[in-house]
């Protein structure tokens, strides 16, 4: 009888896997999906997240380098499911908003496929993306985006700003935001002519290639008020 008890213990540890949730002590759950069974944890220093784990379904990732704010929940982690590929196998997505205020969100977005584990998949990083493929111009009184063949020319005179605070081109960035709709990774990007006028948005749409996600689409959209 001796003997059988170290044998059942060490079939009993082979067995029974670890309880992943009983590592989180002293991380807050900031993110999710029950229905998925797909839960983000972070420490919480001040209004920041910090040193991020996430539990993918029992299986435990650490990710010490994400940051999220922590002080508005508007602003909370984003996790989604969905195959946006369309390989017909669902992709976890995850966004961060690691800072807002007036006329600025920063957004960034993390994207993995699951074969024996979470491997991390490319986004193109989308002011590279506009870099390469959009040209602008600005004047007193109009906006001019190109992108490809397509050229938007904008009045920009409704917004009534004065020359002294206007830029010298668009700038791009202040807002940087992810979604995804319709099962596709999508990013829009502010486009900005003084501290306070916005022109407009590039919506970029991403496809799946070359293992990567690129850019599918880039549109531009003026701002309501012109």
């Amino acid at each position: 009888m001796k003997r059988c008890i170290p044998f059942i213990m060490a079939f009993l540890l082979i067995i029974v896997p670890n309880n992943p949730r009983a590592e989180m002590e002293g991380y807050d759950i900031v993110a999710r999906s029950s229905k998925e069974d797909i839960t983000l944890y972070a420490k919480q220093m001040n209004d920041l997240y910090y040193d991020f784990k996430l539990d993918f379904k029992g299986e435990v990732y650490s990710r010490p380098f994400w940051i999220n704010v922590a002080n508005n929940i508007t602003y909370a982690p984003q996790i989604y499911y969905e195959d946006i590929n369309k390989d017909k196998k669902q992709e976890l997505i995850i966004i961060l908003n690691q800072g807002y205020g007036t006329g600025v969100l920063q957004q960034k977005v993390y994207v993995y496929r699951y074969t024996n584990g979470l491997i991390d998949v490319l986004v193109d990083d989308p002011m590279a993306i506009i870099y390469k493929n959009v040209k602008t111009k600005l004047t007193t009184d109009k906006a001019e985006i190109k992108i490809g063949d397509n050229v938007y020319k904008v009045d920009i005179t409704p917004l009534k700003i004065k020359p002294t605070n206007l830029f010298e081109d668009i700038s791009f960035g202040g807002v940087i935001k992810y979604e995804v709709k319709d099962h596709q990774l999508i990013a829009t990007i502010s486009g900005q002519i003084s501290p306070a006028g916005f022109v407009g948005q590039l919506v970029i749409v991403y496809e799946y290639r070359d293992k990567m996600y690129q850019a599918e689409t880039i549109e531009f959209q003026p701002s309501p008020e012109l």
